[in-house]
């Protein structure tokens, strides 16, 4: 049993059976042919769909499909995710970030990122240059930047907080 959420809130329980699929307890017939790696031909209810897996994070359950060229942004519970929210644990494993710190020691090249900005996951915020080489660091996390705790031009130590969210 897996529930299956978009990003605008629809909910569906999906039970995938050997011989067949149920969505909401209903029959879900149709017709699935692999095109390619991460393309796919889908028939249901004498309607032609071509969908296309753009994302997947299994870690995280959450997968980003395009149907007809509409991208739809999926999140997956199985069973025992969904046991645990009902039992109020659904987050034991959730780790809340607060900070970025220094990998290594080195020279803070640029700050990517002001005081107040909302980041996500991935973006740039600083530049630091350690053993002659230019780093990237991203944000781990999404969050609100809080404190930037350096400043350009200024020499880091390894596990320094450099801002905190």
């Amino acid at each position: 049993m897996l529930q299956v959420k978009t990003a605008n809130g629809n909910t569906w329980q999906v039970d995938i059976k050997k011989d067949s699929i149920l969505v909401d307890n209903s029959l879900f017939p149709w017709d699935l042919v692999q095109l390619g790696p991460n393309q796919f031909h889908i028939i249901q209810n004498n309607q032609s769909y071509t969908a296309e897996v753009v994302k997947a994070d299994y870690t995280t359950k959450s997968f980003s499909i395009k149907i007809n060229g509409v991208l739809y942004e999926l999140s997956l519970q199985d069973r025992f995710d969904l046991l645990l929210d009902k039992l109020g644990m659904g987050q034991v494993n959730t780790k809340k970030i607060n900070e970025v710190k220094a990998p290594m020691p080195g020279l803070i090249l640029e700050i990517k990122v002001k005081v107040g900005q909302e980041v996500k996951k991935g973006d740039l915020i600083v530049i630091l240059e350690a053993m002659k080489m230019e780093n990237i660091l991203k944000s781990p996390a999404d969050g609100l930047v809080k404190v930037i705790k350096v400043d350009v031009r200024q020499n880091v130590e390894k596990n320094q907080v450099i801002l905190e969210f």
